[in-house]
């Protein structure tokens, strides 16, 4: 351990970081902040600033779960409630503000807005879920509305992702009901994929890979592929396969090699070719975790505070090395781990704490 910062308030934020400047979230005196720690003066609070009135507890679990954005010296952060904010990344000064309810009819879904916000060119890209929205485009240097798309569905709890088919570049997100494409320039929808989603929440984000898309939750729902190919005028999601055996709550998934790599119910490490759908492995190791993929190893943290470093292929896994995270919280450890120039950041409620892991 080589520092531990404090006072950042409860929150499942994962980290971002920008040269010396780690961005996160937290609830702190009645307010959720965004906030700026120096990892070169050992996790000292370089500025926080409030972005709206705690509004809700999150149906059991409070605090935002954000990641928040950073592109050109900006940060874009979005609230549990729907506060979207830009505030300088040097000062934390705010410049602008947008409110998904009131703008756009949002509808906070039963945990909160939990999506990191996507920003594509000129546009913050984000997903109010909304009688007048289900994804919303707004210019980044002001937050004015650019283009909303129709609504359709319910925002979940995913982040918005850019990937392309048949020449025309789109953004993809899971919704409530499934995972939908629509046309980056207008917002027109374009294709629905149904099969990964269930009724309670649909949480890890979509993964496109060629012609195809990738998704899952858990719930007992699995996972599926579809690939996305043009017909007639407009766009088909067709099914490649289904898997009971990647039923990922959260944590995230990675493609790797041709394989999709993810933690399933109830905590199994899991491994998929995703060109047949076959299962290649199924291992507990670290159990039920978030996961990353780091110089060739993967870092997983179990949401029982339990961090490994793996060695994983298509032929199976092998953990390098374990530690129990020190001092944690009595809250479940659901935010990403975080590795930027050779350090190791883990978010836990109202700490950070910094591992040193470079050889």
């Amino acid at each position: 351990v080589l520092w531990k910062a404090t006072s950042l308030g409860e929150g499942f934020s994962t980290p971002s970081v920008v040269g010396n400047l780690l961005l996160t979230m937290g609830n702190r005196d009645g307010q959720e902040y965004v906030l700026a720690v120096d990892v070169e003066q050992n996790g000292k609070i370089a500025w926080a600033t409030p972005i709206g009135a705690v509004r809700s507890s999150g149906s059991g679990y409070p605090g935002p779960r954000s990641t928040p954005t950073v592109d050109a010296g900006r940060v874009y952060a979005l609230g549990l409630n729907g506060d979207l904010v830009c505030v300088d990344l040097k000062t934390g000064r705010g410049l602008w503000r947008q409110d998904l309810v009131a703008t756009f009819g949002g509808n906070v879904p039963n945990w909160g807005y939990s999506e990191s916000v996507l920003i594509d060119g000129l546009w913050v890209v984000c997903t109010p879920g909304g009688s007048k929205a289900t994804i919303a485009a707004l210019l980044k240097s002001t937050g004015k509305p650019v283009w909303a798309s129709p609504p359709g569905a319910g925002a979940a709890y995913a982040s918005i992702v850019k990937a392309e088919y048949g020449g025309v570049k789109q953004y993809v997100q899971f919704l409530d009901s499934g995972v939908f494409g629509v046309s980056a320039k207008d917002g027109a929808p374009l294709w629905r994929y149904d099969a990964p989603a269930n009724g309670t929440a649909n949480i890890p984000t979509p993964i496109p890979y060629d012609n195809f898309v990738f998704a899952a939750s858990g719930y007992g729902t699995g996972g599926g592929a579809a690939e996305i190919s043009t017909r007639g005028t407009g766009f088909v999601a067709a099914e490649k396969f289904v898997s009971s055996d990647m039923t990922c709550q959260h944590g995230g998934m990675i493609i790797l090699d041709g394989h999709v790599y993810g933690s399933s119910d109830p905590g199994i490490l899991t491994c998929i070719d995703l060109k047949t759908g076959e299962t290649k492995w199924r291992e507990r190791g670290p159990g039920k975790c978030s996961l990353i993929y780091v110089d060739g190893r993967l870092i997983t943290r179990s949401e029982r505070g339990q961090v490994s470093l793996l060695n994983i292929s298509p032929a199976g896994c092998e953990i390098v090395s374990q530690f129990d995270e020190a001092d944690r919280s009595d809250k479940p450890q659901w935010p990403h781990p975080v590795v930027a120039n050779g350090k190791l950041y883990l978010r836990d409620q109202d700490s950070l704490t910094c591992y040193a892991v470079r050889k």
